[in-house]
């Protein structure tokens, strides 16, 4: 994953109507990461990639991928999952991973992309990820 290191560059004449002019230089953002920033003397503001994160998911939603992630897994009714659970805690594998998509596809009628697919290690990634995308389905 890339790191964000850009900078905004301000420009205004104070008692004058000018617009402030601003500049980007940066590349692209991960759409998993927040954005952090900080001004400096100069007046440059640089950004850079969170380390919070922003939970959205539905309280049903995240009780609903524990109960097809205990299911894929064959974990007891009794497993301690929680939303920052990490499928490799319970012996899953890729495979197992792929499965565990599947299921979710099937259950909240949404498609996956691969490379969305391949960045879910965890219960809330898969629930924020199915909120994310069951909000973007167009209505039937």
């Amino acid at each position: 994953m890339a790191t964000l290191y850009a900078a905004i560059s301000f420009s205004a004449k104070v008692g004058r109507c000018k617009a402030p002019a601003v500049t980007w230089k940066g590349s692209g953002v991960s759409g998993r990461n927040l954005i952090s920033m900080g001004a400096t003397r100069t007046g440059l503001i640089f950004l850079r990639p969170s380390r919070f994160r922003v939970c959205v998911a539905k309280a049903e939603t995240v009780s609903k991928v524990m109960d097809i992630v205990k299911q894929q897994l064959a974990l007891g009714e009794d497993a301690a999952l929680t939303p920052e659970s990490r499928f490799t805690e319970f012996g899953a594998d890729s495979l197992d991973t792929v499965e565990i998509v599947m299921a979710l596809e099937e259950e909240f009628k949404i498609t996956v992309e691969e490379d969305n697919a391949q960045s879910i290690t965890t219960i809330q990634e898969a629930a924020d990820l199915i909120d994310k995308l069951v909000d973007e389905k167009p209505a039937a």
